[in-house]
């Protein structure tokens, strides 16, 4: 039996449904930070699995062309502000992309579209044009986050406030 399948297993409910996929070493241990710091920093599971998702399909340190690096594909400056020193340290990367969120998340007052919008285009344009603001790029990213946001395996139990549990992205 493949030991990433076994090691699926044995965690248990926190990676419910991925099992069958067999998962790589880096995406067990991306899952397990991911869990962990979403539920610390009280971020819907799902949500930040459906970010990570988006912006580097499980990657444990892709960079893009504008710089961005890691599972949470963090900008040097958006690293630097959330004192992640090590972009490719995945405990750091998600640590500091969860911290992000949530704060996105508070500033939005809950609106998880919002969020995901501020977290690709950044919150100083999101918070002058909100959904208003019409950017392809930006209405596309948003679109997959809320179509995938759903069908996300992992329990949903950390969640900022009992509100956003009733809350859906679109």
């Amino acid at each position: 039996m493949n030991k990433c399948f076994c090691l699926a297993l044995l965690v248990g409910g926190v990676l419910n449904g991925l099992a069958q996929s067999y998962p790589t070493a880096a995406r067990l241990e991306g899952e397990y930070y991911v869990t962990a710091y979403a539920r610390h920093y009280n971020v819907p599971v799902r949500f930040v699995r459906a970010i990570v998702e988006q912006e580097s399909s499980w990657r444990p340190c892709p960079v893009s062309p504008k710089g961005a690096a890691g599972l949470m594909q963090l900008m040097p400056v958006t690293a630097a502000r959330l004192g992640v020193q090590d972009r490719c340290n995945m405990s750091e990367n998600v640590s500091g992309g969860v911290r992000h969120l949530a704060w996105l998340a508070r500033k939005f007052s809950g609106d998880l579209r919002l969020a995901a919008a501020a977290y690709l285009a950044g919150e100083e344009v999101i918070a002058r044009r909100g959904l208003l603001y019409r950017n392809r790029e930006v209405v596309a990213y948003v679109s997959r986050i809320g179509k995938s946001y759903p069908y996300q395996f992992a329990e949903d139990s950390g969640t900022l406030s009992t509100a956003l549990r009733s809350r859906t992205i679109r």
